[in-house]
């Protein structure tokens, strides 16, 4: 008889066996070893889309780039009516066109609250500016002029250096004048154009004064100062 239970034990040993195989449906404990549990919960997956403007920190430099200056925008308008963010002058620097017309004006705000405060004191004001942000290589790549250099206008095609030292006399501008010329969307003759530097803003506005709207060759010479 132990013979005959020991064969009967076998076979169904075998047969079990033979169906857990056979059935991929059955219940995975009857097939695989039991799992391991973690008592750690998961983390949820980051966000790469997250706006990283929103965990920039309230300290440090933020850039926004204004749009709506004109040639006439001085960086005190600015100043004035971005009054309470605490900007200077040297916060500000015009982003100018091959003809010196302004693009823009890049804005270096302190924090994050002053470029949101910015923000809200030209949306109540109107919309004769718009504000945005900027990244910092708008920045470091603008020229500073500072309000201490002229830009000279509608000098003749022949006018040389000497021609503008003897027009810019009695004004003591830096050494070197750079002359140009400049294509115009609006004309098939390139204009001549000529930069002249001061050492302060205050000896650049006299020159303004003094000799805006004079003549060079008979042509009659219009300055601005370059912000």
């Amino acid at each position: 008889m132990s013979k005959l239970r020991l064969l009967g034990t076998a076979l169904r040993s075998n047969i079990t066996d033979r169906t857990v195989r056979a059935n991929p449906g059955l219940p995975l404990l009857l097939r695989d070893s039991p799992r391991r549990f973690s008592t750690e919960s998961e983390q949820p997956p980051q966000d790469s889309a997250v706006n990283q403007f929103l965990h920039t920190p309230d300290t440090g430099s933020v850039y926004g780039k204004l749009f709506g200056a004109t040639r006439h925008t001085l960086k005190t308008d600015i100043v004035k009516m971005l009054d309470g963010c605490k900007l200077t002058m040297d916060d500000l620097k015009f982003d100018y066109n091959r003809i010196f017309t302004p693009m823009g004006v890049v804005v270096q705000f302190p924090s994050r609250s002053a470029f949101d405060q910015a923000m809200r004191m030209i949306t109540r004001k109107g919309r004769l500016y718009r504000l945005e942000r900027a990244d910092r290589s708008q920045w470091d790549s603008l020229m500073p002029y500072n309000g201490k250099t002229v830009l000279l206008q509608g000098l003749p095609r022949n006018a040389t250096p000497y021609d503008v030292e003897r027009f810019m006399t009695g004004c003591a501008h830096d050494a070197g004048i750079e002359l140009f010329l400049r294509a115009r969307a609006e004309s098939p003759d390139p204009i001549k154009m000529a930069l002249v530097r001061f050492s302060s803003q205050i000896e650049a506005m006299n020159a303004f004064i003094k000799k805006n709207r004079g003549f060079c060759l008979n042509n009659q010479i219009l300055l601005r100062v370059i912000q």
